[in-house]
């Protein structure tokens, strides 16, 4: 009889998941986890990363309170002090993923590194458990491309940066995707002067153009400078100052300042587990596993950032919910459905983002209608002073929606009004029908869909008929 029922490898947000869900219906679980409980979003991603950019935010609101008819002010600040505040907010969420916690449900925590022996047994520090059923969700982690130079520097990554206790005076940060974004408003809102590099030719390569253009203009009027089609060829020390020679356009540039953080890339953890032993295959990317979340071992799954697919905590929970019940229950057979899965880039304003870009849905369909609504003709937003950003949907010619982006205040939870329509496969019509309180941020999301209706009612032979009707029956 083997030990366990199923043994979690990884105590990140998705393993933390599994090994309480499944404990809860009474299997016997042991959690494997080589350093703390709680995984990269508490100790080196979403947790201090929002905390710092929160902070920043309240700075940048001082500096500007002026603008909200208050005598103008300077803000003073330790940065120490901030960091600490961090920290304090990472312990205070991380009471949750307390070791206590889930031995209270049944979960033996195992703190260690360990591999595969084969498909049932796994050893660490001279020890072997066996188990029935194995869940990998190891996570990933920062890796750095390869420029020349980079070895005889010290470079920053979106998880060492975190340790910093003092504010760089200057950073030049490689990447203008969500986390070199973030982290670069984050710095220049505290006073540093940043400059982004970015190899494509936008920021936020993923994300829908026009919206992207216009967050770079807003980060720009920040003081932050930022430079696409950047091909960075070597970086080198001179001094305290990091240097970065790259081309542009054809033409050398040269950018220099005191700290060079790199924002792009990722790997999977997969190091020293001996996958092989056990039959699973995987890629660059992560391990290989099919629609229900299981590798190749028959008796192995896998969930989150080690799969490679979708690099967020909220997809790693999701996945877990899959697994739970696959792994521990007969006949039962969970898909993954990926057609509805949101992100959102926590800048200010914040880009939420659910399903198709304008540009990738003209490509897929023949005719699709696209409605827009800036922010700055929100009331709300206009109150709060700060009615910068725009918003997009992109529907089929019958208006159910394929896509939906939010550059707005708070734009990550008005997102979700969409998130939830085009789950449950509701068009822009039931949102335009339903009553949004005023004044509030999410009038937005009605306002646009408000277009449908204007598009239809207000233009073509509609207004022209209920012309004749009301002089007939008026």
């Amino acid at each position: 009889m083997a030990d366990y029922d199923l043994t979690v490898i990884g105590g990140g947000v998705g393993g933390l998941n599994v090994a309480s869900g499944a404990a809860q219906l009474g299997a016997r679980v042991a959690l494997i986890e080589k350093n703390k409980l709680g995984g990269d979003c508490l100790y080196t991603g979403c947790v201090p990363t929002k905390t710092l950019i929160h902070s920043a935010k309240i700075v940048s609101n001082i500096k500007r309170s002026k603008a909200y008819g208050l005598n103008e002010t300077t803000v003073s600040f330790d940065f120490k002090n901030v960091v600490n505040h961090m920290r304090d907010v990472i312990t205070k969420v991380g009471e949750r993923d307390d070791p206590k916690r889930f031995e209270n449900m049944g979960v033996k925590v195992i703190f260690a590194n360990g591999r595969f022996i084969d498909p049932h047994t796994f050893e660490f520090d001279g020890h072997r458990i066996t188990s029935r059923k194995f869940v990998i969700a190891t996570g990933s982690r920062a890796v750095a491309i390869p420029i020349k130079g980079l070895e005889n520097i010290k470079y920053l990554t979106n998880e060492n940066a975190l340790g910093l206790d003092y504010l760089p005076k200057s950073i030049i940060i490689l990447g203008a995707g969500p986390i070199g974004l973030e982290f670069a408003q984050m710095f220049a809102r505290f006073g540093s002067k940043v400059i982004i590099l970015e190899k494509m030719g936008q920021v936020l390569p993923r994300e829908d153009k026009e919206l992207a253009d216009t967050l770079e203009s807003i980060l720009k009027e920040e003081g932050i400078e930022i430079y696409t089609c950047i091909n960075v060829d070597r970086v080198k020390q001179e001094g305290n100052l990091k240097v970065v020679v790259a081309e542009c356009s054809g033409q050398p540039r040269t950018f220099q300042a005191d700290e060079f953080m790199i924002a792009i890339g990722r790997a999977p953890n997969l190091e020293g587990l001996n996958l092989e032993a056990a039959g699973i295959k995987a890629e660059k990317k992560g391990i290989l596993v099919n629609k229900y979340m299981r590798t190749t071992a028959k008796n192995i799954w896998a969930c989150g950032d080690v799969t490679g697919q979708y690099l967020f905590t909220h997809v790693a929970e999701y996945q877990a919910g899959l697994v739970i019940p696959n792994a521990l229950i007969p006949f039962v057979k969970r898909k993954a459905d990926y057609r509805v899965v949101p992100w959102v880039t926590f800048t200010d304003p914040e880009l939420g983002r659910v399903g198709l870009t304008e540009d990738e849905a003209r490509k897929r369909y023949k005719q699709i209608k696209v409605y827009k609504y800036d922010v700055k003709d929100l009331d709300r937003a206009i109150i709060e002073g700060a009615a910068k950003g725009i918003i997009k949907i992109v529907c089929t010619t019958r208006g159910m929606i394929l896509g939906a982006h939010v550059l707005a205040p708070q734009g990550g939870e008005i997102v979700h009004e969409f998130i939830l329509a085009m789950k449950s496969n509701l068009g822009v019509r039931n949102i335009s029908e339903t009553i949004h309180v005023y004044p509030t941020l999410a009038q937005i999301v009605k306002r646009t869909t408000d277009k449908y209706y204007a598009e239809k009612i207000f233009s073509g032979w509609v207004p022209k008929f209920t012309k004749k009707l009301i002089r007939w029956f008026g």
